[in-house]
């Protein structure tokens, strides 16, 4: 950039400056006087230079004012040995007692919500100055920090699951592979670092759940997971935590105990940074997205219960329920310097969360290069020359029969009560979109992805995002999105980008 000294000498002004973003031209602004001094000495000693007054400072202890709650744990307290279930369940399908009804009719907006402001001045009388009227909560009553329904102890009690499997896997990538195994994925032991200190998270989030829960909080399982190096291990875990905040964020405006929505923002809001990390650890765009997605609690539980595959004996059970597996069959390779040159099933397995294969030809990688746009080695910020999918490319799908065993002791069956599958809805973002399922088979068919914007200019699928089968194309919001459910004929995953 060129400066010149402003009209005062003690500024400078950009000039000559014409950017690359429209409305932006011509820019100038002040900068402060400030010339770098050159490096001219190499720090290779590090020590105590200075010391400041301190006195010895220690926490309080349990019992005494001010005392931190205990840790549930930081560690595994049940055995660690990871893989496939070999028993027998003694207990089969989601908790049930005697529903009402088979689906939810749609009705009309609520009779209370009336509130318009035409004017921008206060509507109503402020109970204090500087407070509108208004809000839940604000009464001065003390908070209850536990579940006040069966809605809200399901809810969270699916949280606890997905939090111990999270505290699970990051410590159990960190046990198998070591700092070679991380440098050849682009890696270093900072990086290590950090998902030791997002599985220090993990306990702290289990810790606030359980207690959130009581007695019969459940505690952490025994699980299967489906990688095989470090660049699958990260791939997993983008996917993990993705499905893992949205289903937070589809039932946390829904909880009746808006005391434990409160806590649990906070704890989602780290979830959020998890995921992406993890996603630029894995070559890919941080956060290609506007606005993130909400998942009923059935799919968060759908694409969550595979990798469980044992928890002890009286482990809370859940009553969400599991749908059949969708797979999309020409899922996009992020290992590959061009996805659209991905084969058929490039991934670890069949489950709808496996991350995809590292196994290709090195010409073929895009570990092979750091060319920009074409290499996916971790970084801040990356853009794909060529995305991982686009609008209209042809999606090929295949799905599972209802009756599948899966879940902790393969003792949750994969259910729907839907009718035969007509559409493809596409979930992302703030939107909800369907295209027209054109079956090839009784378990295949194929789609186009669809071009909806979330506004003007936004591509609506993008990112890691969720996919369904459907028997209608019922119109549905964030809000009411678990109205889809009854509807739902299985359910995916699908990497857009």
């Amino acid at each position: 950039m060129t400066v010149a000294a402003s009209s005062t000498g003690t500024a400078f002004v950009a000039v000559d400056e014409y950017g690359t973003i429209p409305g932006y031209s011509n820019a100038n602004a002040p900068f402060a006087d400030y010339t770098p001094t050159p490096i001219t000495v190499t720090v290779s000693t590090f020590g105590l230079d200075s010391a400041i007054s301190a006195i010895k400072t220690t926490a309080p202890s349990a019992g005494q004012p001010g005392a931190a709650d205990t840790l549930r744990t930081l560690n595994p307290t049940g055995p660690t040995s990871h893989g496939p279930y070999s028993g027998m369940p003694t207990t089969t399908g989601a908790v049930m007692n005697s529903p009402l009804a088979s689906t939810i009719a749609p009705g009309p907006p609520n009779p209370t919500a009336t509130y318009y402001n035409t004017d921008g001045l206060l509507q109503n009388q402020q109970p204090i100055p500087y407070e509108p009227a208004g809000g839940l909560g604000t009464n001065g009553s003390q908070p209850r920090y536990m579940v006040e329904s069966d809605f809200d102890y399901e809810s969270i009690m699916l949280g606890l699951y997905q939090e111990w499997i999270e505290l699970d896997c990051f410590n159990q990538g960190l046990a198998l592979f070591d700092e070679a195994d991380f440098a050849a994925a682009g890696l270093g032991p900072e990086d290590m670092s950090l998902i030791q200190f997002m599985a220090q998270q993990e306990a702290g989030h289990a810790t606030l759940l359980s207690n959130m829960l009581g007695e019969t909080a459940a505690p952490q399982c025994t699980y299967d997971y489906p990688f095989t190096n470090v660049r699958e291990f990260v791939d997993f875990n983008q996917i993990l935590t993705r499905f893992g905040e949205s289903g937070v964020w589809g039932f946390i405006n829904h909880l009746d105990s808006r005391e434990v929505g409160q806590l649990l923002a906070q704890s989602i809001a780290t979830e959020a940074r998890q995921q992406m990390i993890f996603r630029q650890m894995s070559g890919l765009h941080p956060m290609p997205v506007w606005f993130e997605t909400g998942i009923p609690q059935s799919w968060a539980w759908t694409y969550l219960a595979p990798y469980i595959s044992s928890c002890p004996e009286n482990t809370t059970r859940l009553a969400w329920q599991n749908f059949p597996a969708l797979h999309v069959e020409n899922q996009a390779n992020i290992n590959r310097l061009s996805p659209n040159d991905t084969a058929n099933w490039e991934r670890t397995g069949n489950r709808t969360a496996d991350p995809a294969i590292t196994n290709i030809p090195q010409n073929a990688s895009c570990l092979s290069t750091n060319v920009t746009g074409y290499g996916c080695y971790p970084n801040i910020g990356k853009n794909r020359s060529e995305p991982l999918s686009f609008p209209g490319k042809e999606v090929y799908f295949l799905w599972d029969d209802p009756g599948t065993p899966v879940g902790p002791n393969m003792s949750y069956v994969t259910s729907t009560a839907a009718g035969a599958p007509e559409w493809v809805a596409w979930v992302s973002q703030l939107n909800l979109t369907y295209t027209p399922l054109m079956k090839t088979g009784p378990n295949s068919g194929y789609t186009y992805q669809p071009a909806s914007e979330v506004y003007e200019t936004k591509g609506a699928a993008n990112g890691t995002m969720f996919v369904a089968l459907t028997d209608s194309d019922l119109f549905l919001t964030p809000f009411n999105l678990s109205m889809i459910n009854p509807h739902v004929v299985a359910l995916g995953i699908y990497q857009a980008g």
